[in-house]
């Protein structure tokens, strides 16, 4: 759910004004939490837990946790449940703030405390939780990924296996679980297809429409980014992936090159470049950068590179406004 900042700014007065931070570091079996008036105190990650932590926490609070995998979305989703104000927040942007502060011990205590830091410091946004057919297809889709990644292994033990000379039965015992993995992808696929089809079918259709995306990279990009609805421009959706820019220059003596900083998920950052080739020859917009970043001399990987940012600036326009892509449309605005 997208909030304005006048929004935000409105929850950030009234909770300095009432509220109670509670840092949480959580990992697989238990958690952490730092408030600076209870201190410290470790529960476990199940529901016994959960409602012990219930019961310690104070009049209005307000919890900060990071993005962990799985480990975090029970917890997060009783305190949602039970009304509890709640914050969940990127990893990296924790990193980044405990750099800042100059924090050299790493210990589960010292972390939630740093946590609640940035809770006070910071500006909140609320947490809630994504639509259930979201999170089943973002299921779907990591399963998808380990049978890649098992199939790729299995392709290159054939070839290994085949180049040798080695005993056929082996080679086919190989192929038989490859055939395997792949009919489990074609399932898990059309099982995302229908649930993307059931819940968001006009927005799939309008991604569709803009020449260079497919079905599944579509699909990808409904389920990983919530419909959209996680993000408030294009930019933070290229930095989501992984494909904005990233400098290294300082004063007159450093110049390092620019590169994308790879951070998410690289399974959709791949099936984007993939789709470029495609948009750079086909979809005119894409077409037209592809050719102007060449004709400057750069090369054709970081062409490729900005045709998948042009890509997403496209899809996140088309599905957050409802229309389909129209060419026509877009040379009109050109003209005008």
């Amino acid at each position: 759910m997208l909030y304005s900042s006048s929004y935000v700014l409105e929850k950030q007065n009234i909770m300095n004004k009432s509220t109670t931070i509670f840092g949480i570091d959580i990992s697989k079996d238990t958690f952490d939490v730092w408030n600076q008036v209870l201190g410290h105190k470790k529960f476990s990650n199940d529901l016994k837990g959960f409602k012990e932590f219930k019961k310690w926490l104070s009049d209005s609070p307000w919890c900060v946790m990071e993005y962990t995998g799985s480990y975090y979305q029970q917890l997060a989703m009783f305190l949602y449940k039970n009304g509890i104000s709640l914050s969940v927040v990127n990893p990296l942007v924790i990193k980044r703030f405990i750099q800042m502060k100059f924090q050299h011990n790493k210990t589960d205590k010292s972390d939630s405390r740093l946590i609640a830091l940035y809770g006070t410091e910071q500006r909140l946004k609320p947490w809630e939780p994504n639509p259930d057919y979201i999170e089943q297809c973002k299921a779907l889709h990591t399963t998808i990924a380990l049978y890649f990644k098992q199939s790729t292994a299995l392709k290159n033990k054939v070839h290994s296996f085949e180049s040798r000379g080695t005993s056929r039965v082996i080679v086919q015992s190989l192929n038989r679980q490859l055939k395997q993995l792949r009919d489990e992808i074609k399932r898990l696929e059309a099982e995302i297809e229908l649930l993307i089809k059931e819940n968001e079918p006009d927005m799939l259709s309008n991604l569709l429409s803009i020449p260079g995306i497919g079905k599944k990279t579509a699909m990808m990009l409904i389920s990983s980014s919530n419909a959209f609805r996680s993000f408030e421009n294009h930019k933070q959706l290229s930095a989501f992936y992984g494909l904005s820019p990233s400098e290294h220059t300082s004063g007159s003596s450093v110049k390092g090159k620019s590169r994308i900083t790879k951070k998410g998920n690289p399974y959709i950052r791949n099936h984007l470049f993939m789709c470029s080739f495609t948009a750079s020859e086909h979809n005119q917009a894409c077409k037209a950068l592809y050719t102007r970043i060449v004709n400057k001399g750069k090369s054709k990987k970081l062409a490729l590179i900005a045709v998948c940012n042009k890509l997403l600036k496209q899809s996140f326009a088309i599905a957050t406004s409802g229309v389909p892509y129209n060419q026509e449309y877009r040379s009109r605005l050109q003209m005008q």
